[in-house]
């Protein structure tokens, strides 16, 4: 279910929904505002910082004689440069044990009394709070979507869940390195196109959504993503099909508008993000069609493939920098990249809960189909899993901070805010917590 879906859903009237709601809105934010990044060529100062400057070297590669050409170099900084995200920073909390996937087990866990913040169920989500929260800006993009959605002909008779839904405002909080309205509204019409094409394809009867046709509906809609040159006798019947797919239309403004901002390496990112993307809805598709609920690896899996990459690939481009491609393509970028993406999505399935939805997947009902658990249960466990995605991205991106460039320490701090943001709008979004 996209996100636009599941905020026009009724909300929910279980009680889950107000743990959820809670959790949500909770205001004591667990995570700091700001990743906590090393500053110019200066060395780390605090505990937690040195030790990721010996972690940093150890996970280079082998060493000794031999193993020059087996190790991945390490990344300078230039001399002088800085990057000094906005605000305070808060320094990282020292660790309760051994960190990274799949060893929240073994870690000392923080003890926390139930308080009527979190509806006393004593969760808390390892989050950042939102950098800015500019609600006019956010306002005249959101009015510049709506118009831009209706020209491109998504969602007809449904403009007004559009606008509620508000995604100006999410752009607003999740690019807070510019004010630029033209660069968000940018952002924000990659994002619209990308959820349209769940709600047209995958979800929305309504919008002509049919499981029979999704692949061949992804497949000739992936042609406005990425052009292709037919033989000149094929090529209009193309583009005739393209023209009369709202989606595609979409998508073909969408780019032509990111291309004002973003360099041709920028735009093939995103490009790689969608198809990706595109495979995960197949795989939801096979789902639905057979009513089968998969199995907790499975579906972390197709959330890692259907996240918020798309979206928060564009972080450099909306703030006016690229970060090079020889550090956006190394391994561990990509992996705390991917833990970013993933550890966002689950946050959204999270809030889903507050929503009333019989069809949809998400991954407290996964866990508690598979582990014949209470709704309860599943949802604390579902936190668990997005607060060990997100403190082994805190871990791991200090420690590239540290190695890489400014170039790098920007994206990695524009992630983490990309993150805040994210938070901040389902938490603030009255599409999610009703008209109150």
């Amino acid at each position: 279910m996209s996100v636009l879906t599941r905020v026009s859903a009724p909300p929910a009237t279980h009680a889950l929904a107000g743990v959820v709601a809670a959790l949500l809105s909770n205001p004591e934010r667990a995570a700091p505002r700001n990743l906590p990044v090393p500053v110019g060529d200066q060395p780390p100062e605090d505990g937690n910082q040195r030790i990721a400057s010996v972690a940093g070297r150890l996970v280079t590669g082998p060493t000794g004689l031999g193993t020059s050409a087996a190790r991945i170099p390490s990344w300078s900084t230039a001399a002088g440069e800085t990057i000094t995200p906005a605000g305070r920073g808060v320094g990282p909390r020292m660790p309760d044990g051994p960190t990274g996937l799949g060893t929240s087990a073994v870690r000392i866990p923080v003890a926390r009394s139930a308080s009527a913040d979190d509806g006393g169920s004593g969760l808390e989500l390892y989050c950042p709070p939102a950098v800015r929260d500019d609600v006019a800006l956010g306002e005249e993009v959101n009015d510049q979507l709506v118009t831009w959605a209706e020209q491109v002909g998504i969602y007809p008779g449904q403009l007004d869940r559009v606008r509620a839904a508000n995604f100006g405002r999410l752009m607003m909080l999740t690019h807070p390195a510019t004010d630029d309205p033209d660069r968000l509204l940018a952002a924000s019409k990659c994002v619209l196109a990308e959820w349209a094409t769940d709600d047209h394809f995958l979800d929305e009867e309504s919008l002509g959504a049919d499981a029979q046709l999704i692949g061949s509906r992804l497949g000739i809609s992936f042609a406005a993503v990425d052009p292709v040159d037919l033989p000149v006798s094929y090529a209009p019947q193309l583009d005739q099909a393209l023209s009369e797919e709202p989606v595609a239309v979409a998508y073909r403004s969408a780019f032509e508008c990111l291309a004002h901002y973003a360099s041709p390496t920028q735009v093939a990112r995103l490009r790689h993000e969608l198809a990706v993307m595109f495979m995960a809805y197949n795989h939801e598709a096979n789902w639905r069609a057979t009513g089968r609920t998969p199995p907790v690896w499975e579906y972390l899996t197709h959330r890692h493939e259907n996240s918020f990459l798309p979206p928060m690939v564009l972080v450099d481009p909306i703030a006016g920098y690229e970060l090079p491609s020889f550090e956006f393509a190394d391994r561990r970028v990509r992996r705390v990249f991917c833990l970013a993406g993933s550890a966002s999505v689950i946050l959204n399935d999270l809030y889903s809960m507050a929503k009333e939805s019989d069809t949809d997947f998400d991954l407290p009902k996964v866990i508690a189909a598979e582990e014949k658990c209470t709704p309860q249960e599943a949802i604390e466990r579902s936190v668990q899993i997005h607060n060990e995605l997100m403190h082994t991205f805190v871990a791991e991106a200090t420690v590239l901070s540290h190695l890489g460039s400014v170039a790098l320490r920007r994206f990695l701090a524009d992630i983490w805010a990309w993150l805040g943001g994210n938070r901040e709008w389902h938490s603030t979004t009255k599409r999610y917590h009703g008209n109150s």
